[in-house]
């Protein structure tokens, strides 16, 4: 996926320090990667994507972030 056109916002800024995550579009497939690590590579479809977006928007996964009770 070398070949791959990676973007990433442009909200995260540039140099050493902002990681953030990269999309590339390779036919159908979504790429995604950690910019400080973009060896590993989540691939995904668009429809995908989207659903997990507007469940993060939604906050359907916030108590995945959430402390574990003791």
């Amino acid at each position: 996926m070398s070949e791959a056109n990676w973007r990433k916002s442009s909200y995260s800024g540039a140099g050493d320090g902002n990681s953030c995550i990269e999309l590339a579009l390779i036919g159908t497939t979504v790429a995604l990667r950690e910019s400080d690590d973009p060896r590993t590579i989540l691939a995904t479809t668009p429809v995908k994507l989207g659903a997990l977006l507007r469940s993060i928007k939604a906050g359907e996964l916030d108590h995945l972030a959430a402390a574990p009770e003791a």
